[in-house]
């Protein structure tokens, strides 16, 4: 992390006390010893910053190594009772630990000096110290996850939440890094952060009256921080402090940097990936139009959590589900649906799926924004997992949908994808397919239409797809395949056979009472 002009000002604070007390010819001899180390360490910067605006046919092929601080003085220097010597030696360790490929972070916690170096974050008379250490422990900390946990037990957290009382805006963005990367890490060390207040920390930093005064590099880390402080899903933050942070999340989805959207975004998707419970508490914050205009933002690392966003919405209650349709988020569905990536085509059919599992109206609304024919234009050439996405929006709607909806699903072609997709090594979704097709046939079955039907599933050699199937090696699936044959490719009683109607449990069918709008 680079330092900025508010840490020069941190070093004048240092002025005002590190000579009291000292021996002038002692304090000489050991400011020398230093001094020589950082002169060749800055000396080795300077180098290296050269080299990096070197062209790639200049770059040489090696590079020196960065100038080795001895461990015996910088341990001296650490315990010494002089702040000077802390703050040098403090320095030291964290040009050590910025600057190597493999830094020594274990060597630094085998020496004992976590304990110090949290210690020195409660100096608040010498924020240079402050400073320092929180970069060292934030280093660390960015570790491997036993490295990480050295600060944690070390008391690394209360000690970075400490900090925010600090005056200086570049100690009060060392802290919250460091609080990001220990949230980071798992659910246990970010229900730690949260237990210790750290939420309540960068949320108030959201809640000031002007972000505009804040550096965009420091909206970003705090941004950064409250989405690894909602990560996790396995194991969801705890609900009082998501209440806590969400009106900042709703702040931040406001924000003009796109990072910063990015970020608030992901932060949502995590929360609403759980209950029907948690899902509410979000959309009663009323950020569902907000997520629904950054669908046509433009920019694809806002889109797609937004997206998940809005998907896992609508994985909910109808009544949350219907909030998204409310927020008019179909009307961008249909160059969702036909995005140049295919990510975001399978998240918007993902989406669309759990929209026609939902209910009828809600079903005709997915019509009425044109998405049937997409979804099998889908079905026809998408990559294979954006189909599975589809066979799934296609097979809700064949048992939730009302007749007219299914005979508007059959008039969009839909069989012949379906058929042609039997030939997939997923037994389930094969299984999905036969139910979807079936559904179909009852319902042109039940207004007299099935034998039209049929004979142009046989013209168009379709019927052969299922036949094939009467082989197969999953017992389902042949036997599923045989009775499909048996129901209504035989010409026999339908009673004889074991497709049942309609599951009333998930949905039911009404036949209008002039049975010619039905149009198979």
């Amino acid at each position: 992390m680079e330092t900025s002009t508010d840490y020069d000002e941190l070093g004048t604070r240092l002025h005002q006390f590190k000579n009291k007390g000292r021996n002038a010819t002692e304090q000489t001899r050991r400011r020398k010893e230093f001094h020589v180390k950082l002169r060749k360490a800055k000396k080795d910067d300077q180098i290296l910053e050269r080299r990096h605006v070197q062209t790639l046919q200049e770059e040489p092929t090696s590079s020196p190594q960065p100038q080795q601080y001895p461990l015996q003085e910088i341990l001296a220097g650490v315990n010494s009772e002089n702040r000077e010597d802390q703050f040098l030696a403090t320095q030291a360790v964290r040009k050590i630990l910025s600057r190597d490929n493999q830094p020594p972070i274990d060597r630094i916690i085998s020496a004992g000096l976590i304990q110090k170096f949290v210690s020195f974050l409660g100096l608040f008379e010498c924020p240079p110290i402050q400073f320092e250490a929180a970069w060292v422990l934030t280093n660390i900390a960015s570790g491997n996850p036993a490295q990480m946990n050295a600060v944690v037990v070390g008391g690394g957290i209360p000690g970075f939440i400490r900090l925010a009382s600090s005056s200086y805006l570049k100690i009060r963005e060392q802290a919250i890094w460091a609080l990001g990367s220990i949230a980071g890490d798992g659910p246990d060390c970010r229900d730690l952060v949260i237990k210790h207040g750290g939420h309540g920390f960068v949320v108030a930093l959201v809640e000031s009256p002007d972000l505009s005064t804040f550096p965009l590099a420091f909206i970003r880390n705090i941004t950064w921080t409250l989405s690894n402080l909602c990560r996790h899903t396995d194991r969801p933050p705890p609900l009082e402090a998501v209440k806590r942070m969400l009106p900042a999340l709703v702040r931040l989805l406001h924000h003009n940097d796109k990072e910063v959207l990015s970020g608030a975004c992901w932060a949502v998707s995590y929360l609403t990936s759980g209950s029907n419970e948690r899902i509410e508490v979000v959309v009663q914050t009323g950020l569902v139009p907000r997520l629904v205009q950054l669908l046509s933002c433009g920019e694809h690392s806002i889109l797609a959590p937004a997206l998940r966003s809005l998907g896992n919405i609508v994985t909910g209650t109808n009544e949350q589900t219907q909030c998204v349709l409310n927020a008019g988020a179909l009307a961008v569905f249909p160059a969702l649906l036909c995005h140049r990536k295919s990510n975001i085509q399978k998240e918007a059919a993902w989406a669309v799926s759990n929209i026609t599992s939902g209910k009828a109206t809600q079903i005709q609304e997915v019509i009425d924004a044109g998405l049937i024919p997409l979804l099998v234009q889908i079905l026809q050439q998408a990559d294979y997992k954006t189909q599975l996405e589809a066979v799934w929006a296609v097979i809700n709607l064949t048992k939730v949908g009302t007749l007219n909806q299914v005979s508007y699903l059959y008039r969009c072609n839909v069989l012949g994808p379906l058929f042609n997709l039997l030939t997939v090594k997923d037994d389930t979704i094969i299984l999905i397919i036969l139910e979807a097709i079936s559904n179909i046939l009852q319902m042109a079955e039940s207004v007299g239409e099935g034998e039209k039907v049929c004979l142009m599933i046989e013209k168009l050699g379709d019927l052969e797809k299922i036949e094939a199937l009467q082989f197969h090696s999953n017992e389902s699936v042949y036997k599923y395949s045989n009775t499909i044959i048996d129901r209504f490719f035989s010409g026999q009683n339908e009673d004889e056979f074991g497709i049942p109607e309609a599951n009333p449990d998930h949905c039911v069918f009404h036949a209008p009472d002039n049975q010619s709008t039905f149009q198979f």
